[in-house]
């Protein structure tokens, strides 16, 4: 039954308003006020049941203190019908949170959503591929479209064949179309690869997989039917997104591509794979500008295929797709995935594809290129979950808010919304914060990271820290990671390398000084990489550096969506009252 006092409002234009907070009553069932008469307000009590349960079919678009909005889109209800929810699933979760009568045309639009997922059906018969669907008006209407029917051969026999290099653009236009095609046309068997997981790792300490590694890989791998072998798996950083996809290739035991953000992360994969499965040095190979080395387990990065001597030159490094008889091909960091890889991936229809993310959202919004080419959500565990089990390390989120410095208001008055962002992003009132922080947190294992170099540098030459760019060689890059990692350095300044694929497990605070305009996707990176469980069960800190009232703020709001949707708050002070906030062993108190 509906209750008046729920937290969620429900709009006929997709969007869900979600109140965070509930007014305090006095005695006598009134409002209570604090001394200056405003209103007292506590967390709403079906708050958090609320967000975890529409952040299965709903995309997080604002977070505001008192009131969060939701939009529900077609991807986002598709990816939960791919777990199973249904659309009486969704209505009931609306009806259960709402304080209003759900529009009936909500429902009735999110019923035809997920009714057509799976409405077409690619499958590998005696005659090929064929498109299929249980109803002949639905054939009737995509045929009518050209650019379905230039990829779709109807014989005498009625029935629609698909050319196997098509398969995958097929689907890139009927999604389009708003079908989501349940693509069960099966899979070409790889070389096969013997690949066994270890019980204990290379330096003898004991290793098993955790429960939701092996939850991951069984929904992904489906007993090797038809109804699996493609897709993504959601996991936090620092969750072991790795060591699921190692069980992964556990079950399908066949030869493996993986390609993955940056050489150093392909290092990273190499040696978790001799460590963690009985894999062995020599079927482990690099693909990169210094080693070009195909074995049955490949790794390369984006880059690395991406490359092309012009631009209208010929993508020099996609044979290693075509020329070698894969059975799986991992997307590292899927959300990142460049659009010469989309293309070539819709020809790699015919293989295992896993994704693996910590965030589905794409800044470009091509979530839906996602969903038909590398295939949709398989595996999803909300990031408070592994928290609270002890998987990741406990953190505590802050928002550091500077003013402006006075020798750049006038700069900054005078510059476009861009320049704006830019001027108030490297505000150098944010240096002595940092300062700050570091004393406070002193001992502990800092990242500083930012987006633009200058600014970094500053920091570098004002902090004695090193610092590692885009420009900075592999092998010194290499050599300053392991000197954190030792305690040998304990600060370290990174630009947007540091967003991604770098295992440092002993960071325990991160100062975010800059970020990429309202990246979602960016924030929860930077985040992960101090969320590692702590072998002393130490909590984590997270800290984002922003100018007071500007742009930078504006678009520091935009980038916390993410983790606020993954149940973190963000706790904001003004620079000036930090020294009164500190607490004994740093962080805030």
């Amino acid at each position: 039954m509906m209750r008046p006092d729920n937290p969620v409002i429900v709009q006929s234009d997709r969007t869900i308003m979600l109140h965070t907070v509930t007014s305090v009553m006095d005695e006598r069932g009134a409002p209570l006020k604090d001394e200056a008469g405003r209103p007292v307000t506590e967390e709403h009590p079906r708050f958090a049941a609320a967000r975890d349960a529409l952040a299965v079919f709903a995309e997080l678009e604002k977070s505001p203190d008192y009131l969060h909005t939701y939009r529900i889109t077609p991807v986002s209800v598709w990816n939960a019908a791919a777990l199973g929810v249904t659309s009486a699933d969704i209505q009931e979760t609306l009806e259960e949170f709402s304080c209003v009568p759900v529009p009936a045309g909500l429902i009735a639009e999110i019923d035809g959503w997920v009714s057509r997922y799976g409405e077409l059906k690619i499958e590998r018969g005696d005659e090929g591929y064929t498109l299929k669907s249980r109803r002949p008006d639905v054939m009737e209407d995509v045929l009518g479209y050209k650019d379905v029917a230039a990829l779709v051969e109807v014989g005498d026999d009625g029935i629609a064949r698909v050319g196997e290099l098509d398969r995958g653009t097929l689907k890139q236009v009927l999604i389009k179309l708003g079908y989501p095609v349940d693509d069960q046309g099966g899979y070409l068997t790889g070389d096969a690869l013997e690949v066994s997981m270890r019980d204990e790792t290379v330096g003898g300490k004991s290793f098993e997989l955790r429960p939701y590694q092996q939850e991951a890989a069984d929904a992904f791998y489906a007993g090797g039917t038809v109804a699996g072998g493609n897709g993504v798996v959601v996991l936090p950083c620092g969750a072991g997104k790795t060591v699921t996809a190692m069980a992964v290739m556990s079950l399908i035991q066949e030869k493996t591509l993986i390609l993955t953000t940056n050489t150093v992360a392909v290092r990273q994969w190499r040696q978790e794979l001799l460590d963690k499965t009985h894999l062995t040095d020599d079927q482990v190979g690099e693909y990169t500008g210094q080693e070009k080395v195909i074995r049955p387990v490949t790794i390369t990065t984006y880059q690395m295929l991406t490359w092309r001597r012009s631009k209208e030159g010929e993508f020099e490094h996609f044979g290693v797709f075509t020329n070698e008889n894969w059975g799986l091909v991992v997307y590292d960091e899927v959300h990142l995935l460049p659009a010469p890889i989309f293309r070539v991936t819709a020809d790699l229809q015919a293989r295992r594809r896993l994704g693996l993310t910590a965030t589905l959202v794409r800044e470009d919004e091509k979530e839906d290129e996602v969903f038909c080419l590398i295939g949709p959500k398989r595996y999803d565990v909300p990031w408070k979950v592994l928290e609270g089990q002890g998987f990741i390390a406990h953190a505590q989120c802050v928002e550091v808010r500077v003013r402006l410095a006075d020798e750049v208001r006038e700069t900054y008055l005078s510059a476009d919304a861009r320049g704006k962002f830019r001027v108030s992003s490297e505000n150098p009132g944010k240096d002595e914060v940092i300062q700050h922080l570091l004393r406070q947190h002193s001992g502990d294992r800092v990242l500083i990271i930012g987006q633009y170099i200058d600014q970094l540098k500053r920091l570098s030459k004002e902090l004695a820290a090193p610092l590692i760019t885009g420009k900075t060689p592999n092998p010194e890059r290499e050599e300053l990671y392991s000197a954190f990692r030792t305690g040998e350095v304990q600060t370290l300044i990174v630009s947007k390398v540091g967003n991604f694929a770098i295992d440092l497990p002993d960071a325990n605070v991160a100062i975010q000084v800059s970020g990429t305009f309202g990246s979602r996707q960016e924030e929860a990176q930077r985040m992960g990489r101090i969320l590692r469980p702590k072998s002393d069960g130490s909590m984590a800190y997270f800290y984002s550096v922003v100018t007071l009232g500007s742009r930078d703020q504006e678009f520091s709001e935009k980038r916390q969506l993410f983790l606020t949707e993954q149940g973190y708050s963000y706790e904001i002070i003004e620079a000036q009252h930090l020294d009164l906030r500190v607490a004994s062993k740093g962080g805030l108190e």
